[in-house]
């Protein structure tokens, strides 16, 4: 005999897996956080080791554009034979 939302005629749906994944996985994490009328702060970290932090406006936005280039340089998202033959 069916249970709980069953019992009550409710209709459920089995999708996929969420911790099945499909092979992709975070490498990097840049946190930022800016509450009205305080200081801005954000953090840049990746699996690589990088980790960096800046405080301000201006040091904000440039570790923001540093994070973003940093996707091109990483060793864990660039495959290091690839970078020889280019």
């Amino acid at each position: 005999m069916p249970t709980g939302a069953a019992r009550k005629g409710v209709r459920t749906a089995v999708g996929p897996d969420p911790q099945a994944g499909d092979g992709r996985y975070p490498v990097a994490w840049l946190s930022i956080s800016a509450p009205r009328g305080a200081t801005p702060t954000a953090t840049s970290k990746c699996l690589c080791g990088r980790d960096r932090s800046a405080v301000g406006h201006r040091r904000v936005l440039a570790l923001i554009a540093d994070h973003t280039a940093h996707r091109d340089t990483c060793p864990l998202r660039t495959p290091q034979e690839g970078r020889a033959a280019a």
